[in-house]
């Protein structure tokens, strides 16, 4: 059986070429098709009819798909939501990996662990002609999941080696952050609400090159206005971020700068630096957003009419965790987490957590996965996050 032999150097280069990918302004599908061809190189598959990596977005809050696409094309949304939300068969599902302290998992690994259930899920993959798979988890290092890429090998290629899944750690959260950055840039340039995030990008003498709709007002709701109209914590984070590069500040130039400003209308928002690749003088880009980019929360006690404990619950139902689980973030009994899950059923018409999973993917992220296969056809920026229910006021639940 002829083996796939990639040198160490090979791999560290593939390494940092996805890191490089990841500083630079590109959209996501973008992004994920240029760091795919790197991939396959350095993790090779074997198959020349299938497109290799495939990826899946995911929303940090819920972990629930946004959506799915290889080579940037769409994959059959069918087939994903029915192995990953429906099935009750074992396969190797987004929602398992998230929870592998490795944050990688293999089908032979299923194997070992359901034999019987593994072997039907081999069953299914050798169908299309693939013999081993690995699900990789697309964690950013602050905590935060934006992602899952799928690698896949032909039945005549061996199985993926430990140094192939160190490979895939080692690049899992360059990978989400590069989901994370175009992501905003891709709601930046085409706002969705008045509370998109707005990008202002500065030169080395800190001038304003460009700004992405919206930034304007949010520049006029931040405190202290400076030279050049941009308030001192725009003109401070960029500043932090360039010093860091030069090895001034102690935290290394690759990582961005965050900060938190009270603004005059909106509350508490997230300041987040970063020097951006390229060519040329170096630049900024200052992303600048809502402190909390949770927007299931409002979705859910609106459309379901749940409080804020049940909408809770029903969070860390979405995320996978168990009873105790659940009762040990909430500081809740068991007992109470399981009478809090019996309303939580009758408001949402469902019977398990299974069928509440469904629900919520159906009603709040099915539509965006559809709606962001069409725009990655027409070549425009993908969205994160629940697909906004206009039909719903806050006061009003169904």
């Amino acid at each position: 059986m002829p083996g796939l032999r990639v040198s160490a150097y090979a791999r560290q280069q593939a390494s940092a070429q996805v890191e490089r990918l990841a500083r630079s302004r590109l959209d996501v599908a973008t992004f994920l098709s240029q760091a795919g061809v790197v991939l396959d190189r350095a993790v090779p598959s074997g198959i020349d009819t299938l497109p290799n990596p495939s990826w899946a977005t995911l929303d940090p809050t819920s972990l629930l798909i946004t959506s799915t696409f290889s080579d940037g094309c769409e994959m059959p949304i069918e087939e994903v939501v029915q192995l990953e939300y429906a099935s009750e068969m074992p396969s190797n599902r987004i929602g398992d990996v998230v929870r592998n302290p490795r944050g990688v998992q293999t089908a032979s690994e299923l194997v070992d662990s359901d034999p019987v259930g593994g072997r039907e899920y081999l069953g299914l993959l050798r169908s299309i002609g693939v013999a081993h798979e690995a699900l990789l988890a697309l964690r950013a290092r602050d905590g935060a999941y934006w992602g899952a890429v799928y690698v896949v090998r032909g039945p005549e290629r061996p199985d993926f080696s430990s140094e192939d899944l160190e490979l895939l750690r080692a690049v899992a959260p360059h990978l989400a952050e590069g989901i994370r950055r175009g992501l905003l840039l891709g709601e930046a340039s085409e706002p969705e609400g008045p509370d998109a995030p707005a990008i202002v990008v500065l030169g080395e003498d800190l001038t304003p090159e460009s700004l992405t709709p919206g930034a304007e007002q949010w520049l006029r709701e931040l405190p202290a206005l400076e030279r050049g109209n941009l308030p001192a914590a725009v003109l401070s984070v960029a500043q932090v971020v360039l010093a860091d590069q030069d090895g001034r500040g102690g935290r290394g130039g690759d990582r961005p700068t965050s900060v938190r400003v009270l603004s005059a209308r909106r509350g508490w928002v997230m300041l987040h630096g970063q020097v951006l690749a390229g060519r040329g003088g170096r630049r900024v880009a200052v992303t600048i957003q809502p402190a909390s980019s949770d927007r299931l929360t409002p979705l859910l006690m609106a459309a379901y009419g749940l409080t804020k404990r049940e909408e809770q619950v029903t969070r860390h139902v979405l995320q996978g965790d168990s009873t105790a689980q659940i009762a040990d973030a909430l500081s809740l009994s068991p007992y109470t987490v399981q009478e809090h899950l019996k309303h939580i059923f009758e408001k949402t018409a469902v019977r398990s957590r299974r069928e509440l999973i469904g629900r919520v993917f159906s009603r709040h992220y099915r539509p965006r996965v559809e709606d962001n296969d069409e725009r990655i056809r027409a070549a425009r920026p993908i969205r994160g996050g629940p697909f906004p229910d206009r039909s719903l006021r806050p006061d009003r639940a169904t």
